[in-house]
């Protein structure tokens, strides 16, 4: 069963890597067209699907595209409306990113809430069980599965070599944790040594103290955090917003241990060739 959205809800900011201010609007869509953007602020409109087919770059984040039109940072919007049961969007933007907000998937959330959700009826794009499972990435140590289950779940492990973040882990279960209160806090974070190359690669130009975490050698630039594994959590928020793409969840447990958009999306392409 599909939800929709009772009314629109407008939201606008900085992107994380243009820099550029950009204003959201999500308009509640037909059963059965799924979630899309629109850029509003090119010629003819062109309709950008958020769809795996429609991937086009996953450097540090999601990027969407249908010929020269171009939509990226999609994940936390993406994963709001997912976690929300919200299946089918319109989804107008005036330029080619979508704001990093705080840095989180908050304030989306909270939007779709006061937006009001309603029961919809049976969608088709529902996902069946995948036919060709266990399904597994891997690079090196990294690793992201997709394992049978009787339910959707999402668990998240990361390791890094700083003693504030170290190993942390995250599970998620969409049918019994809520999302707004367990995954949709948690911020994006970066390090501190790794900000002036990200910025001469172009990457970045938005990222300030108060939507990202920033973490260096000897802790925290910008504490407290909202949870105690904030970064795992993030993770595994971006995880689900990369799922989206699928057009709802299957019934698998989704495993990722140091993945990132890249693995997540070779996972997700390989899933909708079993479905």
């Amino acid at each position: 069963m599909a939800n929709i959205l009772k009314q629109t809800f407008e939201l606008s900011g900085i992107g994380l890597h243009s820099g550029v201010t950009t204003t959201v609007k999500v308009i509640p869509g037909k059963v059965g067209q799924g979630r899309y953007f629109v850029r509003t602020d090119l010629p003819a409109h062109p309709i950008i699907p958020a769809t795996i087919a429609a991937v086009s770059h996953t450097t540090l984040s999601t990027e969407l595209a249908v010929g020269k039109a171009k939509v990226g940072t999609v994940e936390h919007l993406l994963a709001a409306l997912a976690a929300s049961g919200i299946d089918d969007a319109r989804i107008e933007i005036d330029g080619a990113e979508v704001p990093l907000l705080d840095g989180s998937a908050q304030l989306w959330t909270e939007a779709i809430s006061r937006s009001g959700i309603e029961p919809g009826a049976e969608n088709p794009q529902n996902c069946p069980f995948p036919n060709d499972i266990p399904v597994w990435i891997q690079e090196n140590d990294s690793f992201v599965a997709a394992i049978p289950a009787t339910e959707t779940r999402f668990t998240y492990g990361i390791d890094f070599p700083y003693k504030v973040i170290a190993n942390q882990w995250h599970s998620w279960h969409p049918a019994t944790e809520d999302f707004a209160t367990e995954i949709a806090p948690a911020r994006t974070f970066g390090f501190a040594e790794q900000i002036e190359q990200l910025r001469q690669a172009g990457l970045i130009k938005g990222g300030t103290l108060d939507n990202a975490l920033v973490c260096s050698e000897t802790g925290w630039l910008n504490p407290p955090l909202r949870f105690t594994n904030e970064p795992a959590r993030h993770k595994l928020l971006d995880l689900v917003g990369d799922m989206s793409l699928l057009g709802s969840f299957p019934p698998v447990h989704f495993l990722a241990y140091k993945a990132s958009h890249k693995l997540h999306i070779q996972l997700a392409r390989k899933l909708a060739n079993s479905l």
